[in-house]
């Protein structure tokens, strides 16, 4: 039978959604109620590269970030104690990325929340976000959202949980999360 201390290593929580869903704000709320690491992958590539992921995005474009990010979330995933996971958006949507996550983890996290309220939220913070930063109004934003989410959708459905957080309370999203890691022994 397997120590509670070995299924922990086994399957890191990871977090995975659409950019603003709260994944790094929840995810840092779980590793302190578990005494864990948190780990941002846009956190290790910044410092890996020492620059910022936008940077990164405007200097080598999308296709050379994307291949940094599966090296680096490959190099995460090797880790061998116990973290919790923040994903970019992304991430799970491209090269074999999402079956090397659920092939590492059996806690893998959808935070879906509705596209108006992304679209919202983006909106006033698009400057820090390079794939956004040029869109001039919310409609445009909404639009440009809700394509890229039907785009993403199959992947971040294959999720093993997929939690609605279209509220503003990360604190409901982490219980629910607490509760079903608890009820699988985490």
């Amino acid at each position: 039978m397997n120590s509670l201390n070995s299924i922990n290593n086994l399957n890191p929580v990871i977090l995975l959604g659409y950019m603003g869903s709260g994944k790094t704000s929840i995810g840092k709320i779980l590793a302190k109620k578990y005494n864990c690491e948190f780990i941002d992958l846009d956190k290790v590539i910044e410092k890996k590269y020492n620059s910022s992921v936008s940077k990164i995005f405007s200097d080598l474009g999308e296709l050379e970030f994307r291949k940094i990010e599966k090296i680096m979330l490959k190099q995460v995933l090797s880790y061998d104690h116990k973290f919790i996971l923040s994903l970019g958006g992304g991430t799970p949507c491209y090269y074999d990325n999402m079956d090397m996550i659920l092939s590492r983890s059996n806690n893998v996290f959808y935070i879906k929340v509705l596209t108006n309220i992304l679209s919202n939220r983006l909106f006033l913070r698009k400057e820090k976000r390079p794939i956004i930063s040029n869109i001039q109004s919310i409609e445009k934003m909404n639009e440009f959202v809700s394509k890229h989410i039907f785009e993403r959708m199959p992947f971040y459905e294959k999720s093993n949980y997929v939690i609605e957080s279209n509220r503003n309370d990360k604190e409901l999203v982490v219980k629910k999360i607490l509760k079903i890691l608890s009820d699988n022994g985490f």
